[in-house]
């Protein structure tokens, strides 16, 4: 696989562009190969560090993409060479893109019933092409009006989705496609957050500049401030930490 991986804070990141990324795991479809997709940013590296199943749920994957300026900034800081952030919800429409090109089915799984509709209902419109295998909400852990983890992954095994993306929060999501990954039937799999709130019109994508500034989790504290600003303030906290350690270490 064309990769350039290295490896920052324990944790291996591929340093693609979005373009290679995105080519790389469409020749991965044409020669039928599976590949288990993530991206990391600042809170889950940190998580990381003391969630070892999270940790290994990483690990495991094919691509492991950098989505999050604090984790380029940081890595960049350390030595390493990264072109460019690949963030998870511009990968998740080029794939899309490239899916309605290639006539891939594909799945949703994640979020409410109500999200996840409104989302299948969204990209159909922005991809006329595009062929929606299904979709499925994201709340069957533990089991829901008869629905649980494996009743799902027969579901998406028998539609014939050639590509998954799951928006289901961390470490669930990452947990779930590794547990489940031999068993669900498809060729890609990627872990996409809160995607299927932007797409569906539910939450706000930070403006472009924000964006390029790496200030998205700014945004977030502004919209959401009492179940936001203390997740942000000790991850990223604890992130400073581990970098000014890393520092020192190479120096």
């Amino acid at each position: 696989m064309n990769t350039n991986r290295i490896k920052f804070l324990n944790t291996e990141l591929d340093t693609m562009t979005m373009d290679q990324t995105v080519l790389t795991i469409e020749q991965a479809l044409i020669k039928g190969q599976v590949l288990q997709h993530v991206v990391v940013n600042v809170a889950k590296i940190v998580n990381m560090q003391k969630d070892t199943e999270l940790a290994e749920s990483v690990k495991s994957c094919d691509v492991i993409n950098i989505d999050g300026m604090g984790v380029v900034w940081g890595a960049r800081f350390c030595g390493h060479v990264v072109p460019e952030r690949v963030a998870g919800v511009d990968l998740f429409h080029n794939l899309l893109a490239m899916s309605a090109r290639r006539s891939h089915p594909v799945f949703l799984l994640g979020a409410t019933e109500e999200v996840v509709t409104k989302t299948a209902e969204k990209v159909k419109e922005q991809n006329p092409n595009l062929i929606i295998a299904g979709f499925h909400d994201g709340y069957f852990f533990g089991s829901k009006e008869g629905w649980d983890e494996e009743a799902v992954v027969n579901k998406i095994r028998e539609s014939g989705a050639k590509l998954l993306f799951v928006a289901i929060t961390s470490p669930k999501k990452e947990n779930f496609i590794n547990k489940w990954q031999d068993k669900l039937g498809v060729d890609f799999v990627m872990g996409v957050g809160g995607t299927f709130d932007v797409v569906a019109g539910k939450v706000k994508r930070a403006p472009v500049w924000m964006q390029n500034f790496g200030l998205e989790w700014l945004y977030r504290v502004i919209q959401e401030p009492r179940r936001m600003w203390k997740r942000y303030l000790v991850t990223n906290s604890k992130f400073a930490y581990l970098l000014i350690k890393e520092k020192l270490k190479k120096s």
